[in-house]
C-alpha cells in the first residue's frame, strides 16, 4: 500500500477515534456542543449515541487491522471493509442527519480507497 494512502487511511482512523470519544465519554459535554444539542436533548440521545460511538470503534478497529497487519492480503481487505463501511454510513448520514457528514466522513474515505487502488 503507497505511503500516500497509509497517512489518510491514519487520518481518517484518528478522525473516528475522536469521534468515538465525543460520542461516547464526551457526549453530554464537549459532544453536546458539537452537535449543538441542549443539555435535555444530549441526556435522552446519550444512549443512542453511545451506540453509534461504538460501532464507530469497530471502524477504527478495521482500519488500524488495516494498517498493521503483517499480511498485505489482509490488510488491504480490512481497508477496503473498513473505508467502504465510512463511505456508506456518510452517505446515510448526509441523507438522515446533516449533509456535511458526506465531505466529512465519505469524501476522505473515498480518497483513500481511490489511493488504495490507483498507487501502486
Amino acid at each position: 500500500m503507497a505511503i500516500a494512502a497509509k497517512v489518510l487511511i491514519g487520518l481518517i482512523l484518528l478522525l473516528h477515534v475522536y469521534f468515538v470519544l465525543l460520542e461516547t465519554v464526551l457526549f453530554k459535554t464537549r459532544g453536546r456542543r458539537v452537535f449543538g444539542l441542549t443539555a435535555e436533548k444530549a441526556e435522552i440521545m446519550a444512549p443512542a449515541m453511545s451506540n453509534q460511538g461504538c460501532y464507530n470503534g469497530f471502524l477504527v478497529a478495521a482500519l488500524a487491522v488495516g494498517l498493521f497487519h503483517p499480511n498485505a492480503e489482509i490488510a488491504h481487505a480490512f481497508v477496503v471493509y473498513g473505508l467502504a463501511c465510512i463511505m456508506v454510513a456518510g452517505i446515510w448520514g448526509a441523507l438522515t442527519v446533516k449533509k456535511t457528514i458526506l465531505f466529512f466522513q465519505t469524501v476522505p474515505a473515498a480518497l483513500a480507497l481511490a489511493l488504495v487502488y490507483l498507487l501502486p
